[in-house]
């Protein structure tokens, strides 16, 4: 039978809130099995091949003019990873004038791959599936009936209008282990906060390729996938290095859609989209800095109504994003016998920020009811080693207390807020103390600590133990920005040092603090303990700039007679 037709795509399923418009292709023309190890360590090298091809022939992304016009100029992409499916992505340019945002080009039929191959000898699943204006000529494709923790290679070609039989870059993807599967080691790349116009996107380089040569399971991007502001109004301490499109704050849904259009021409970021399945989380600046559930410190009222910038900007983010979309964003996908990373929603349903006498308000929130209930019976129903929750903004508790004057206006700069007092941010999970309260006392109740937060936002790089009452009840390790700007950018190296040094001796249950630092994680999960490397960019200024491992954090368990402990060690390589 033939796949299903997505007509509308992700725009009908923001309107219809509901995953029965994903399709579910049921085309299976190949055999199932597994090739043997040596043939995919072959696919392996040639996609690895592909991608370093990519990569080094631009940096720049393509300009949307005729001579150089492609239909798959924003690449292809993959999300949501599942032991049976994982969702395939990609959007078709009809003509030079359909470009992101616009509304304009006709409806594109396209025939969707997937194989065991980089060469699509051994085709598995394929079907169908229309790219409209009405979602920006962007698909969604869950193609289902794969096997459990397998590699496999997807592609689209045009069927219909003037460019029939023009086909994709190929992307690879990967799907998860089997639910009840022993799995000893994981490995997630972790990135968050990219601004375009503060550099060039070498993170996402440096993960497109350790995908393609199987070294990571899949990217986990916590928020900050793109910025809103205008051209020029948040870049750091030097300039625009490359202009945002549109030049303007985006607001409308026509402005977001061409932001992301800006965006995914870029051929770090569509390298690495195309290496491996994404795992992604709104945080604030897919809508307006500071963003709750009914308004952000970044919109005024003659910005427009907020609830249609809000339904705008999200549905711009679904459309050009690999999810799986459920009527909600938080979600949890589980691999193995080893992990589940629950991502969290911290935007959508929170209360509005506020002062730090009312931070610990049990009023306020920072999940809203639903999504607390959700979270909270997760954890308690825990069936895999480690709990790892992805949160977009910091857990831990951050004092900024005795911070000189200076530095903590830098500070103030970067986070969007006033930094003067005793929170390091009221924005993270120190302005919403009862939230936080009620997720710690939950995990006290466990017989030993698993909890590991995942966490960005910050655009720096943390470790730390999490105690409540007495008790290390978790850990979090937190990544720092691919590019949007952090406090060296403001105030230079040696003030940074000073600052982090400062929130150590502050914060003694913080093992590691880097406010100098641009790049991207790697996590990697293990039986017995939980190690965080962090990979810095030399110059984000600089396209193709180098990237490598500058530090590191290890978490362990230990028995203290007859309890489980956790224990944190950093290692810093320079």
């Amino acid at each position: 039978m033939r796949g299903a037709i997505l007509g509308l795509t992700m725009g009908d399923m923001w309107k219809a809130s509901t995953r029965r418009n994903f399709l579910r292709g049921s085309l299976a023309v190949g055999a199932t099995a597994l090739l043997p190890a040596s043939m995919n360590a072959a696919n392996a090298g040639n996609f690895s091949e592909l991608v370093d091809r990519d990569l080094k022939e631009r940096h720049e992304p393509q300009p949307l003019d005729p001579a150089e016009f492609q239909p798959f100029m924003h690449g292809v992409a993959s999300g949501d990873p599942l032991p049976q499916s994982v969702i395939l992505w990609t959007r078709v340019t009809p003509d030079a004038t359909a470009v992101p945002g616009s509304g304009r080009g006709e409806d594109v039929r396209l025939h969707w791959q997937v194989a065991l191959d980089v060469d699509f000898a051994e085709v598995v699943r394929a079907g169908e599936v229309v790219a409209s204006a009405d979602s920006d000529h962007t698909v969604h494709v869950d193609p289902w009936n794969l096997q459990p923790n397998t590699e496999y290679f997807y592609r689209f070609t045009i069927l219909s209008g003037k460019y029939v039989g023009t086909t994709s870059k190929v992307g690879r993807t990967k799907t998860a282990p089997a639910y009840s599967g022993r799995v000893d080691a994981l490995r997630f790349a972790v990135c968050s906060c990219a601004n375009f116009e503060s550099g060039y996107f070498s993170a996402y380089s440096d993960i497109a390729k350790r995908a393609a040569k199987n070294e990571i399971d899949a990217v986990i991007h916590l928020g900050d996938y793109i910025y809103e502001y205008a051209s020029g109004v948040y870049t750091g301490g030097y300039g625009v290095v490359r202009p945002h499109e549109p030049t303007w704050e985006i607001v409308s849904l026509a402005d977001y859609r061409t932001r992301y259009g800006r965006y995914r021409r870029d051929a770090e970021l569509q390298a690495a989209h195309g290496a491996a399945p994404w795992i992604v989380m709104w945080d604030d600046h897919e809508i307006a800095n500071n963003a709750w559930s009914d308004g952000a410190a970044g919109h005024n009222p003659w910005k427009g109504a907020w609830a249609d910038r809000k339904a705008a900007a999200q549905q711009a983010y679904l459309e050009w994003l690999p999810v799986r979309w459920d009527n909600r964003l938080y979600r949890s996908l589980k691999f193995g016998d080893l992990a589940e990373l629950t991502m969290l929603d911290l935007r959508s349903y929170r209360s509005k920020q506020s002062t730090l006498t009312k931070a610990a308000d049990p009023e306020r929130t920072m999940l809203g009811s639903e999504q607390t209930d959700w979270l909270f019976k997760k954890l308690a129903h825990q069936e895999t080693r480690w709990s790892v929750i992805g949160t977009s903004v910091m857990l831990t508790p951050v004092s900024m207390v005795g911070l000189d004057s200076t530095l903590s206006g830098a500070v103030s700069r970067l986070i969007g807020e006033d930094a003067s007092g005793v929170p390091y941010n009221l924005d993270q999970w120190d302005g919403y103390a009862a939230d936080r309260a009620k997720i710690l006392n939950l995990l006290a109740e466990r017989e030993q600590p698993s909890a590991v937060f995942l966490a960005g936002d910050i655009h720096s790089e943390w470790a730390s133990l999490i105690h409540h009452e007495g008790a290390v009840v978790g850990a979090e390790l937190v990544c720092t920005s691919v590019s949007a700007p952090n406090v060296d950018d403001f105030l230079g190296a040696r003030a940074a040092r000073m600052a982090a040094d400062h929130l150590r001796g502050a914060n003694p249950h913080i093992s590691h603090v880097e406010l100098a630092a641009h790049g991207f994680s790697v996590v990697e999960f293990s039986r017995a303990s939980v190690s965080m490397q962090w990979m810095r960019v030399d110059d984000v200024t600089v396209a193709g700039s180098p990237i490598g491992p500058a530090a590191s954090a290890r978490l362990s368990t230990l028995t203290a007679g007859e309890n489980v402990e956790l224990s944190l060690t950093v290692s810093d390589y320079v």
